[in-house]
Formats: C-alpha cells, sequence, structure tokens
C-alpha cells in the first residue's frame, strides 16, 4: 500500500464481504457521502461533531452498539439514507481505505462495480500516466477469497493491451476465470463467507457475489468517499 502510494498509483480498495460492497450501494441508493474511520471510538467522537449524521458500522460482523446502522449492504435502502452522510468503521475497509488516504486517488472496487471501477482506473492511470494498485483489504489484513477472486474479475475489465500484470494481478485473473461459472458457491467456501453465513448474513454473501449490478464509482475526496463524477469514467 505505502509503495502504491510512492508510486503514485490509482488505487482501488476492495473489501467485497462486505463494507465496500455496503459503500457501493449506499451510494447507488442516494447517500451524499460516507466518512471512513479506522476505530470505532473516532466513529463515535466525530458522530458528536456531526450529530445528524447517520453511525454505521461493525466489530466481529455484528452492528456495533449504539449505531443506527451495521454493514450489511441491505439495511442502506433509500428510505433510510438517500440525501445523508454516513460516518462508517469496519473491521477491516474502512481501516484500508483510510491507509490509503496519501494516494491521489483512492477508488472503491467489488463486484458488484468491477466493471465500471476498471474503466475508471484505467482512465485515471492514463491521464496521470501512472499504474493501477488493487489493494485487498482482507480479513484483519489477512488473505481473504473473495477480494481475490474480485481482484481478477476487475483485471478481466482492462484491457489487456494496455496494461502490463504483475504476477499477484495474473495470479486474481486465472483464479476469477476459474471461479466465474459458479462463482457464489466458491465464494461460500471462504472463512469469511462461511462465518457471516453462521451469524444469519448468508444473503449478504449472496448479494455481495453479484457482478456488475452497479455503474457507480465510489472515490476518497477530502476524507469523504463520494461518486465519482462521470466526466472522469468517460
Amino acid at each position: 500500500m505505502v509503495k502504491a502510494v510512492q508510486r503514485k498509483d490509482v488505487v482501488v480498495v476492495i473489501d467485497v464481504l462486505r463494507c465496500c460492497s455496503t459503500i457501493i450501494t449506499a451510494l447507488a441508493n442516494g447517500a451524499e457521502g460516507v466518512l471512513p474511520t479506522k476505530t470505532v471510538k473516532e466513529a463515535r467522537a466525530l458522530h458528536k461533531k456531526f450529530p445528524r449524521f447517520i453511525l454505521a458500522g461493525e466489530r466481529r460482523e455484528l452492528k456495533t452498539g449504539g449505531f443506527d446502522l451495521g454493514n450489511s449492504p441491505y439495511e442502506f435502502s433509500p428510505e433510510a439514507i438517500e440525501g445523508k452522510r454516513i460516518i462508517m468503521t469496519t473491521t477491516s475497509g474502512t481501516r484500508a481505505i483510510t491507509l490509503s488516504k496519501n494516494a491521489k486517488w483512492v477508488l472503491i472496487g467489488a463486484f458488484l462495480n468491477a466493471e465500471a471501477v476498471a474503466k475508471a482506473a484505467l482512465t485515471i492511470a492514463e491521464r496521470e500516466t501512472t499504474g493501477i494498485s488493487l489493494v485487498l483489504s482482507g480479513r484483519k489484513g489477512r488473505f481473504s477469497l473473495e477480494d481475490f477472486i474480485c481482484a481478477g474479475l476487475i483485471v478481466e475489465h482492462l484491457p489487456m493491451n494496455k496494461v502490463q500484470l504483475d504476477d499477484a494481478a495474473l495470479a486474481s485473473l486465472l483464479a476469477f476465470r476459474q471461479s466465474r461459472e459458479s462463482l457464489y458457491t466458491i465464494l461460500q467456501k471462504g472463512r469469511h463467507a462461511q462465518y457471516l453465513r453462521t451469524i444469519g448474513f448468508e444473503d449478504d454473501v449472496k448479494f455481495c457475489s453479484k457482478a456488475n449490478v452497479f455503474e457507480i464509482v465510489p472515490f476518497l475526496k477530502n476524507g469523504i468517499v463520494v461518486p465519482l463524477p462521470r466526466s472522469l469514467k468517460i
């Protein structure tokens, strides 16, 4: 992550289950913006400063006590969040986003917007004459099957005549191609997905496994995740 920032790469943060999928869904459903924080303490302090903002997040995948919403994309309906700003903290995803904040461009990716985020990242990278780094948030910093395969889907949407893949990107692409016909079935085998199923979030896993549902591309601007202007995606 540090090297990607130093290279001035376009950073794409991926956390399929569930932070990035939830942020994409929230913005697609009309949220004005999402303020990511690393810790529950930071989120609560920010909410004291902006009490009208929605306070959302989880620890151990369960809604934090006293918060308005957890981290299920199904909670972020238009009725709940349209036109509002959301303060959010999650175990891994918001941490990965905030740790990438020094990059000039930080985009948010998941299966839900894989094609859109790939096209946006390429457009920006070509304009900035720089590279693209896919940052997999994983589970508490550890390898995550769903994030790795999602990276492969994003790579799949990059024109091979315009990019040069490193070994990790190539491996993720091959993993996705091996999985594409039974994506949800394979993702269910991951430890994170299995845990979510045991605590009642199987529908979240199924939803987050859907590819290219949204065209929206969230990006980090002045500490707030907002939709990328259409002019930067063309």
